[in-house]
């Protein structure tokens, strides 16, 4: 099937396509749009021509846009949910499992656009302020320019595009090489919702060509981008005065103290390690186990990963598929190899088997070692073993990121004490620091990032705040 581009409510043909294969088979699945420097500016002509039909459009309007979309994307759930299957090679429970999210995020925005408002200012409190009344407005910033990423291609699309529309934005996005069918689907649906033509512009293509004609143009107000530190560095860099919001890498640390009930945990600290391969930017990467413990952690969790199912993302009971693409998968078993020559030991798995990278769980491994201090982003966790919490929450802080990290304790103390001295943007108690719900305030520190998401959060990244001040008649 072609995949035409979508600018200003209509299917446009590019002057070229490339061919999409799924990560799993390799069969190719679509023809899709390589959309070119100018096609991508007729995309965001295309926004910055709507903007003001949005900017006027009123709150109920525009969040019963958002409330539609959700039913229609409830009705055609199971379609959704085999399409990122079949694109990005997510097993299915989990593409259904993300649909869910997805649908639920959009209700959010629905919600979150009639809660819109700025606050009374008591300028009185100044001496000069008396006789005066002032108020602040929210006010949409016009053009946003969304990149996303392949991991999630429903949900961390809808983590941009639900807050720009619920803000009176529009918007032109793009979505990540590998997976650009959810997105076309999502224009498809929003088109149905009701929702003004160029509104929504869905360009697809090479990062590098459409996404520096989104990050350069001076008519996209703000950029939310999810990716890589590199990239997003360098958007930064040239956004010029922009809003931009940027959610980048992690390697997400879990402590588990001395007293943790580690059989009651232990299913979800697996799902948390291995869910969509481990491509997830929170996924349990690094692991600190209290040496009272460890050994029998070790044992237990070998244990569980040893039953999960590898295989065809689209098989009903598949727990482990595909990586993205095979350069990754290769990196994968490169970062293992470098990390077991430097000393870590092989508990499970670190070997490719039907082509597919098994899920991997490595013991004592070094710092200094890709699989420690970099994002691994693949089907690998590392378990390390510490004298104590103290150790554990160092050897957390020891990264270039920061988004979030999780601690299992009964220890009250304990748990306020991580939450002081975990270099986080978010510390998760007595659970796996890949918790996440979409409503919650979601974003990091140091190479994690920049801003928030989570729609309130979002959306107000792409508002401005205009001051509104009167002068009583004497």
């Amino acid at each position: 099937m072609k995949k035409d581009l979508y600018i200003n409510g209509v299917w446009t043909p590019a002057e070229s396509y490339k061919a999409l294969y799924s990560p799993y088979s390799r069969e190719q699945i679509a023809e899709v749009a390589e959309a070119n420097a100018e096609e991508a500016k007729l995309a965001i002509t295309a926004a910055y021509d709507a903007k003001e039909t949005m900017r006027n459009m009123p709150a109920h309007r525009r969040a019963s846009i958002l409330e539609k979309l959700a039913q229609l994307l409830q009705e055609r759930g199971e379609e959704a949910a085999r399409l990122i299957a079949l694109e990005g090679s997510k097993p299915l429970s989990a593409a259904r499992g993300e649909i869910a999210r997805t649908i639920e995020t959009y209700k959010f925005a629905a919600e979150e656009a009639k809660r819109i408002h700025g606050e009374t200012i008591p300028l009185d409190a100044a001496a000069t302020g008396e006789g005066r009344t002032a108020y602040t407005i929210k006010e949409p910033v016009g053009v946003v320019g969304a990149i996303t990423p392949f991991n999630f291609p429903m949900n961390l699309v809808a983590h941009k595009v639900g807050p720009a529309i619920a803000a009176g934005n529009t918007l032109v996005l793009k979505p990540a090489e590998q997976t650009p069918l959810s997105s076309l689907l999502l224009a498809e649906l929003l088109k149905e919702a009701g929702l003004p033509a160029g509104a929504l512009n869905v360009v697809t293509g090479d990062g590098k060509i459409v996404g520096d004609v989104i990050v350069t143009d001076e008519r996209v107000k703000a950029l939310s981008f999810t990716g890589s530190p590199a990239v997003g560095i360098s958007i930064r860099a040239r956004a010029g005065l922009k809003k931009v919001t940027l959610e980048l890498g992690s390697n997400s640390g879990l402590i588990i103290d001395a007293d943790t009930d580690i059989a009651a945990m232990m299913d979800r600290v697996v799902s948390g390690a291995f869910s969509n391969q481990g491509q997830v930017c929170i996924s349990v990467q690094r692991i600190y186990v209290h040496e009272q413990i460890y050994d029998d952690f070790v044992q237990l969790l070998v244990e569980k990963t040893a039953q999960l199912k590898i295989g065809d993302p689209l098989a009903e009971h598949t727990d482990v598929a595909a990586m993205i693409a095979p350069k990754e998968q290769q990196r994968a078993v490169e970062w293992i190899k470098e990390a077991v020559e430097q000393g870590a030991q092989i508990a499970y798995g670190g070997k490719v088997e039907n082509e597919l990278l098994l899920p991997t769980v490595l013991l004592n491994v070094q710092p200094e070692s890709k699989v420690a201090c970099r994002e691994v982003f693949a089907p690998i966790v590392m378990i390390n073993k510490v004298s104590g919490v103290n150790e554990a929450i160092a050897a957390v802080n020891q990264s270039d990121y920061g988004l979030q990290a999780g601690i299992y304790t009964k220890q009250l103390n304990t748990a306020f004490q991580a939450v002081r001295e975990l270099e986080v943007g978010g510390v998760i108690i007595n659970d796996i620091p890949t918790f996440r719900v979409d409503h919650m305030p979601y974003g990091g520190v140091k190479q994690s990032g920049t801003g928030r998401e989570g729609i309130k959060y979002a959306m107000e990244e792409m508002m401005e705040t205009k001051l509104v001040v009167f002068k009583h008649e004497s």
